[in-house]
Protein backbone atom coordinates (compact mmCIF):
# COMPACT_ATOMS: atom_id res chain seq x y z
CA UNK A 1 0.00 0.00 0.00
CA UNK A 2 0.97 3.47 -0.56
CA UNK A 3 2.08 5.80 2.06
CA UNK A 4 0.40 9.34 1.27
CA UNK A 5 0.63 12.75 3.71
CA UNK A 6 -1.93 13.64 6.29
CA UNK A 7 -2.43 17.84 5.78
CA UNK A 8 -3.80 18.36 8.93
CA UNK A 9 -4.33 21.41 11.35
CA UNK A 10 -1.39 22.04 14.40
CA UNK A 11 -3.80 21.78 16.68
CA UNK A 12 -2.68 18.94 19.40
CA UNK A 13 -5.81 16.75 20.01
CA UNK A 14 -6.33 15.02 23.23
CA UNK A 15 -7.10 11.17 22.80
CA UNK A 16 -10.83 12.16 23.79
CA UNK A 17 -11.72 14.33 21.31
CA UNK A 18 -10.25 12.30 18.05
CA UNK A 19 -13.64 11.32 17.19
CA UNK A 20 -14.65 15.24 16.97
CA UNK A 21 -11.92 17.16 15.83
CA UNK A 22 -12.39 16.95 12.06
CA UNK A 23 -8.49 16.77 11.61
CA UNK A 24 -8.31 13.55 14.18
CA UNK A 25 -11.05 11.81 13.25
CA UNK A 26 -9.78 11.33 9.81
CA UNK A 27 -6.11 10.56 11.46
CA UNK A 28 -7.17 7.92 13.81
CA UNK A 29 -9.27 6.40 10.83
CA UNK A 30 -5.93 6.40 8.97
CA UNK A 31 -4.44 4.82 11.84
CA UNK A 32 -7.01 2.21 12.58
CA UNK A 33 -6.73 1.22 8.72
CA UNK A 34 -3.51 0.48 8.85
CA UNK A 35 -2.68 2.86 6.21
CA UNK A 36 1.02 4.22 6.09
CA UNK A 37 0.69 7.54 6.22
CA UNK A 38 3.19 10.90 7.43
CA UNK A 39 1.97 14.31 9.26
CA UNK A 40 2.34 17.36 7.74
CA UNK A 41 0.95 20.51 10.11
CA UNK A 42 -0.84 23.36 8.43
CA UNK A 43 -1.64 26.69 9.60
CA UNK A 44 -4.36 26.69 11.89
CA UNK A 45 -5.04 30.35 10.02
CA UNK A 46 -6.30 29.65 6.02
CA UNK A 47 -4.74 32.43 5.00
CA UNK A 48 -1.30 31.08 5.35
CA UNK A 49 -2.54 27.84 3.65
CA UNK A 50 -0.64 28.39 0.20
CA UNK A 51 0.10 24.64 -0.30
CA UNK A 52 -3.24 23.36 0.82
CA UNK A 53 -4.06 25.85 -1.67
CA UNK A 54 -2.19 24.49 -4.65
CA UNK A 55 -3.30 20.99 -3.72
CA UNK A 56 -6.79 21.41 -4.07
CA UNK A 57 -8.00 25.14 -5.69
CA UNK A 58 -9.24 25.79 -1.80
CA UNK A 59 -8.12 25.98 2.07
CA UNK A 60 -9.89 23.46 4.50
CA UNK A 61 -8.14 20.80 6.10
CA UNK A 62 -7.86 17.76 6.59
CA UNK A 63 -6.89 16.66 3.09
CA UNK A 64 -4.91 13.33 2.01
CA UNK A 65 -1.93 14.03 -0.77
CA UNK A 66 -0.72 10.92 -2.28
CA UNK A 67 2.69 9.66 -3.86
CA UNK A 68 1.50 11.31 -7.42
CA UNK A 69 0.83 14.94 -5.57
CA UNK A 70 -2.92 14.54 -6.19
CA UNK A 71 -5.34 15.34 -3.26
CA UNK A 72 -8.40 13.71 -1.76
CA UNK A 73 -10.31 16.59 0.16
CA UNK A 74 -14.33 16.24 1.81
CA UNK A 75 -15.80 16.47 4.66
CA UNK A 76 -13.85 14.92 7.60
CA UNK A 77 -16.72 12.31 8.20
CA UNK A 78 -17.33 11.54 4.38
CA UNK A 79 -13.18 10.89 4.34
CA UNK A 80 -13.07 8.70 7.77
CA UNK A 81 -16.00 6.41 6.47
CA UNK A 82 -13.92 6.04 3.11
CA UNK A 83 -11.24 4.86 4.70
CA UNK A 84 -12.71 2.93 7.32
CA UNK A 85 -14.42 0.96 4.42
CA UNK A 86 -10.88 0.35 2.99
CA UNK A 87 -12.18 3.00 -0.41
CA UNK A 88 -9.38 5.38 0.00
CA UNK A 89 -7.05 3.76 -2.64
CA UNK A 90 -9.89 3.06 -4.75
CA UNK A 91 -9.81 4.12 -8.56
CA UNK A 92 -6.25 4.95 -8.16
CA UNK A 93 -3.77 3.23 -9.95
CA UNK A 94 -1.43 0.84 -7.96
CA UNK A 95 1.92 2.55 -7.22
Amino acid sequence: MAKVKLHRCAIPTPGFLTGYHPCAAVERALRDANVDYEVVHDSILRFRRKDVEKLTGQKLLPLIEFEDGTAYRAESKEMAEKIQAGKLFEGRSAP
